[in-house]
């Protein structure tokens, strides 16, 4: 199966050069879904853009007749990030021009739809798939709007351009998968939303954080937020629904890495994905595994992050993916103070889980990050 292949302009430099990102369109010879794949918004984070590169190669070694729907990929989502750096490393997390996280500036219609309650009344009555194609055409109505402020003499700030670039290409999917790692050092785990439970074990990872509450305008949460906010206005009125709408991060291993089991999880975790929802039609899967497959699930909201409580250098600190008990010494820091001889200072865990994200750099500033505990 060829992919058709589109070039998306997203910023021309003052040097005339321009920037852009690719886009793979798989489309089978049955109807059926719309997914949407992407990879490396931050620019540390590349492991997915390994993992979209074999299912790029995987999807042009079957027949269109295996595939129902379409399949959308886009690496390298985010070139200005991707290529920025500071001395070898790369950075990237946040826009250099405002200082904004890349994954935080995404528009979300919730924040909009002022009369969501008034629209689910008037639409109760109606079958499903009614009711999401009323509430989509809703949706690209507002969406489609944002054009003509970019368009305008006065114009709009480049974060607002590219995000609706981005946005514009998954507004219409059914299912979308943004693909992360850790910026520091990480196990592969996946975030996840309420009523989308059953379908987090199909990508056969064992951790998801759950993300019940929302910290921000994130992809993910862009994407789904508004037809979760429908849900729970449909359940208010006593019809309560789950639409086939699904939005994943998954995050997979250590920033500015390839890791080559990070990388294998990814490509089967989706290819089971889609197999499971009847997107692809392959042998072995879905496989067998997934019936039983047994995935954590973590509230964010009880997520731990630790940081520095003095300057100096980190040692003895706990293996990542170790799980670790209340009160056990999580590292320790080697403090020079200038005044008297070196202090080590214990920092150990206020509560039990298990240790899923570490630091990189094992030098800190006080009040620097060392490690997160779900």
């Amino acid at each position: 199966m060829i992919p058709i292949i589109s070039t998306v302009p997203i910023q021309q430099l003052a040097s005339g050069d321009c920037l852009s990102i690719q886009v793979y369109k798989f489309i089978g010879a049955n109807p059926g879904k719309k997914t949407y794949l992407q990879a490396n918004l931050h620019g540390a984070e590349i492991v997915g853009n390994a993992v979209i590169h074999q299912l790029i190669e995987f999807l042009i070694s079957i027949n269109d007749t295996q595939l129902n729907g379409e399949i959308w990929l886009v690496p390298v989502c985010n070139p200005i990030s991707t290529n920025q750096r500071t001395h070898y490393f790369s950075t990237g997390r946040y826009n250099p021009s405002d200082g904004k996280d890349w994954n935080r500036i995404f528009w979300d219609y919730e924040k909009e739809c002022e009369d969501l309650e008034d629209f689910a009344k008037s639409h109760i009555n109606l079958e499903v798939d009614a009711i999401q194609n009323e509430y989509f055409k809703r949706i690209k109505t507002i969406f489609d709007k944002l054009l003509e402020k970019l368009n305008s003499p006065s114009g709009a700030p480049f974060n607002e351009r590219y995000r609706y670039q981005l946005q514009s290409l998954c507004l219409d999917a059914d299912y979308v998968i943004d693909i992360h790692s850790s910026s520091n050092q990480a196990i592969d785990y996946l975030y996840g939303f309420h009523r989308r439970e059953e379908s987090a074990k199909y990508f056969l990872l064992e951790h998801e954080i759950l993300l019940n509450e929302y910290d921000g305008d994130a992809f993910d949460e862009a994407f789904l937020k508004p037809w979760l906010a429908l849900e729970n206005q449909l359940e208010t009125l006593g019809k309560p629904i789950v639409f086939d709408k699904e939005s994943w991060t998954l995050e997979l291993g250590s920033g500015m890495q390839m890791n080559p089991e990070s990388v294998e999880k990814g490509v089967q975790g989706i290819k089971n994905y889609l197999a499971q929802k009847d997107i692809l039609s392959i042998p072995d899967f879905p496989l067998p595994q997934t019936a039983s497959h047994k995935v954590t699930f973590v509230s964010k909201s009880t997520l731990k992050k630790y940081y520095a409580p003095r300057g100096g250098m980190i040692q003895s600190r706990v293996k990542l993916g170790a799980s670790i008990e209340a009160g056990e010494r999580l590292y320790q820091i080697i403090s020079f103070n200038k005044e008297e001889l070196p202090k080590l200072i214990d920092v150990c865990a206020e509560n039990a889980g298990l240790v899923f994200d570490i630091s990189t750099n094992h030098a800190v500033n006080e009040g620097e990050y060392v490690l997160s505990v779900m």
